[in-house]
This record gives structure tokens, sequence and C-alpha cells, in this order.
């Protein structure tokens, strides 16, 4: 693009410095960690006990969630019916959903005293126990099934309508269609999906909290909150947070490699055809993957729902206070982070080689939260106490933790208003600010919209940084809920899972439909 060789401007130059910024907010936490660690580093049984757990669980979520996810996929791919749109929305719902409001939904069927478990138990069977491995594995398939299901389906809505025509009017049946598609767009996109949930589940906290922490099941994360909030052992949380970034940094490494596109062909963008083959057996089995994903991931929300609606009222002020300070949280964060990647999006359009945005994601997503919270709860420990500082620290890891999510979807539209807009505005002699306000920003309210609902979701649900070094008086309300889970007061738990998701919700649908109000400049 010619807009791409112009001389950087000063909102460019921003990006460069903001960008830079992050680079440092990560490396510098993860530099502290370094100098704390023990050297050479000793890991103990217990340690590596941690790391073999972490790796099981997370390549089992990984398996589980894309084998399960492929006939879903398949089955929305192939069949069109009334609400299809709805419940595609409905199964991204997980994804938005604060970790610990899913696992306590999880808790209330799978739980021993669940519904599953009841309906066990009056069939005379065994009640299972969701706690442990299994437990951990059923919440990160209920958590990342959504996702694999969109990846996956991606694959199968890239097929053109003309392929498809082409295939039928051939005489293609089901083990033709299989053998000429399904096999190679799985091939292109399940190595990418699989590794992408593995590096999720290596980081998760929440999960392995509630689920786990027993000897045989603890995480890595895990482990580092327990050597950093019980023990206070300052040098293995530090060493075990160097292993956490080399599981990350390996995972993440062959998740950037294995995600790639899959060519099927150029189409007219004609709409989706049935594919040929198809069976009244076809048909059944569609419905019934379809049917069986969306009970199992709408009935823990249905149940978070029907058990807390009736606390919600009775909850004691504590919750409400923890839910207005995660609210402020949620807000401050997501104007950072929005505030982050609006100059740092733009500064990419600009570049020959937009690896910036790719690299800062990357580094973002690699770095545990957990870990940068060590990082600078190390940093801040040698200047003030950190305990005062725990909600910005808390803010500014949100906000960094959300930045590659609103880079993806800033960065396609901010270089399609270039490449739209940017000609025409350097004709009409537009700079600075009133170019920005007049012929960029209009056409990139929809993904900044969407990108802040990430991001102030993500911050309200959050369960990490704000666990490790926060007072009674400073816990948010996923910690409030925690506590309340821990101190065996349920009823309050689940009415403040309620409040959690409706907020959560909220918020994210805010800022969403915000950015899809028309722009009105004048």
């Amino acid at each position: 693009m010619a807009s791409r060789a112009q001389p950087l401007g000063a909102i460019h130059w921003t990006g460069a410095v903001l960008a830079a910024l992050v680079a440092l907010a990560v490396l510098g936490p993860l530099g502290a960690v370094m100098l704390r660690a023990s050297w050479p580093p000793t890991l103990g049984p217990a340690d590596w006990a941690a790391i073999r757990f972490t790796l099981l669980q997370a390549a089992l979520s990984a398996l589980v969630s894309v084998t399960l996810a492929i006939p879903v996929a398949r089955a929305l791919a192939r069949r069109d019916f009334a609400g299809r749109r709805v419940l595609v929305t409905l199964m991204g719902a997980p994804f938005l959903l604060p970790v610990i409001v899913a696992v306590l939904g999880l808790l209330a069927v799978f739980g021993r005293a669940g519904w599953a478990n009841d309906l066990l138990a009056a069939l005379g069977a065994a009640r299972v126990d969701v706690y442990g491995l299994q437990g951990i594995v059923l919440a990160h398939v209920f958590l990342n099934l959504p996702l694999a299901v969109r990846l996956i389906l991606q694959g199968w809505q890239a097929v053109p309508s003309e392929r498809i025509r082409l295939a039928t009017s051939l005489g293609f049946s089901t083990a033709d269609m299989r053998r000429q598609f399904e096999r190679p767009i799985l091939r292109a996109v399940l190595p990418g999906a699989a590794l992408l949930i593995f590096l999720i589940c290596t980081t998760s906290f929440a999960v392995a909290l509630i689920l786990g922490g027993g000897p045989s099941s603890t995480t890595v994360e895990l482990a580092i909150y327990q050597a950093f909030r019980f023990d206070f052992d300052l040098g293995r949380a530090a060493l075990l947070g160097l292993v956490q970034v080399a599981i990350c940094l390996g995972a993440g490494a062959l998740a950037f490699g294995a995600i790639r596109g899959h060519e099927v062909g150029a189409g007219l963008d004609r709409p989706a055809l049935p594919w040929p083959g198809d069976t009244r057996v076809a048909r059944a089995l569609d419905a019934a993957a379809i049917l069986a994903a969306t009970g199992f991931l709408l009935l823990p929300l249905a149940a978070v729902l029907l058990k807390g609606l009736p606390a919600l009222t009775g909850l004691p002020p504590v919750v409400w206070e923890a839910a207005l300070r995660s609210i402020i949280l949620a807000l401050a964060s997501t104007a950072l982070a929005v505030a982050l990647a609006l100059p740092i999006a733009l500064l990419v359009t600009r570049l020959r080689r937009p690896g910036l945005v790719e690299g800062l994601a990357f580094l973002t997503i690699a770095v545990s939260p957990l870990v940068i919270g060590t990082g600078l709860f190390l940093l801040i420990r040698s200047v003030t106490n950190p305990i005062p500082l725990a909600l910005p620290v808390t803010g500014m890891v949100n906000a960094l933790v959300a930045l590659p999510f609103l880079l993806r979807a800033l960065v396609p539209a901010a270089m399609e208003a270039e490449a739209t807009q940017g000609r025409l505005a350097e004709a009409l002699g537009m700079r600075g600010l009133a170019r920005l306000r007049h012929a960029i920003l209009p056409r990139l309210r929809r993904p900044l919209g969407f990108g802040a609902g990430l991001a102030a979701a993500f911050s309200m649900g959050d369960l990490g940084v704000i666990a490790l070094f926060s007072t009674p008086g400073q816990g948010t309300l996923p910690l409030e809920m925690y506590r309340l889970m821990g101190s065996y007061r349920t009823d309050d738990a689940q009415g403040a899972a309620v409040l959690l998701m409706a907020l959560t919700l909220a918020l994210f649908w805010a800022f969403d439909r915000g950015g899809r109000l028309d722009a009105v400049t004048r």
C-alpha cells in the first residue's frame, strides 16, 4: 500500500512508544523472576509432578475438545435450521463467561450432589468424582469446545459453494466428500486448534484452583500460587514461573507455526449448499451431535441461574462491594487496553512488515499472567509495599491479557480503512487527528467495540493476579465468590455467580452494541 511508505506521524510514533512499553511491561517482570529464581535451578519431586500433570491435563483437554468438536462443526456446516445463528452465538457463551462461574455450573450438574450424579444414583450406578484430573479436563472441554467448534467450522465454511455444486454434479458419495474435502480441511485446521487449546489450558489457574489442588493434581500455575501465597517461597515461585514460561513459549511457538489457512479454491461467495452423499443416518447423527453439545454447554449455565437467582437478593454487602470494585477495575482495564491497542494497530498499517503485532500478541500470550504478577510483585516489593497496589497491578495485567484480542480485531480493520479511506484523506489534505477522526475511526467502531467488550469480560472474570497478594478489602467479585465457595456458603456463591454472569455479559453487550451504532460525524 502506498500509505505504508509515508513517514510516521505523531499517532504512529505514539504507537511505537506504547509497543515498547508493552514489551517492557512483560519482559521486565520476567527478568525480575529470572533474577529471583534459584541458580542452578533445582526442581523437587513435587515440581516435576506438577509439570507432568500440567502437560497431561492440557494434552487431554486439547485432544478431547477437538475430537468432540469435529462432529458438531460438521453438523453446523451441513445443516441449516431455524435458530442456527442463535445457537452458534449461545455456544460461544462459555468463552465470555468467567471461569469460576463455568466451574460452579459444572459442579451443579456433574458434582457430587449434581444433576448427573443424582441421575446415576437413581439408576443404581456409582457417583462420579468431578475433582482431580477428570474434573479439570471436563472443565477445560466445557470452556474450549466452543472455540474448537468455531475454528473447525471456519474450515468447513471456507469451501466455496461452487465446489460443492461440482461435487454434486459428479455424484460424490459420503466417502468421496470425506476424502476430497473433510480430511484436507481437518489436516489443516486441527493441529492449530489443538495446540491453541493446549496453550490455553497450560495457563489455566481458576480451574485447577477449584477442581484440583491435591498432590496428584497440581498444575505449575497452582504450584506458583501455593509457593507464593502459602509458603512465601519467592525463589521457588520464580523458578516455577520460568518453567511455566518455557512451557508456554514451546506451546505458543508450535501453535503459531501450525495455525494456517487451507486453500480450497476461490468462489463467488454464494450461499452454502447441502453436501452430496447425505443420508438419513447422517442427518440423525448431525442432530444428535448438535443436541448433545447444546445440552453439555447450556445445562451448567441453566443450573447456575436456577440455583442463584433465588439467592441474589440476599447477598451480603461484601459481595456488592466486590461487584462495584470489579466493574471499576474492568472499565479501567478496558480503557488501558484500548489506549494501547489503537495506536499500535494504526502503527502496523504503516509498517512494511506487520510482525510487530504478531510478536506482541505472542509475547503477552506466552508469558502467563501469574508470572507477570509475580514479577511485578518482586519489582514493587524492592521499592514499596505491593499490597495496596494489588488492584492497579491486576488492572494492568488484565489489559495486557486482552491486548492480543484487541489487536486481532483492530489491525485488519485499520488496514482496510487505510486502503479505502487513507488515500482519499490524503487527497483532501486531512492530517493528524482530523484524518483519524473522520476517515479512520468510523471504520474501527465495530471491532473496537467488540474488542473492548472482550477486554471488559476478561477483566470481570479474572481470578489470577488478584488472588496472589490481595487483602480482604481488595477482593474482586470472582475472588469473593471463591471465598464463599471455600467457606461452604453455597447459596451465596450461586447468587454471586448469577451477579457476575449478568455483569460480565452486560459489559460485553454495552461495548459491543456501542461499536455497532452508526457513527455520526459533523
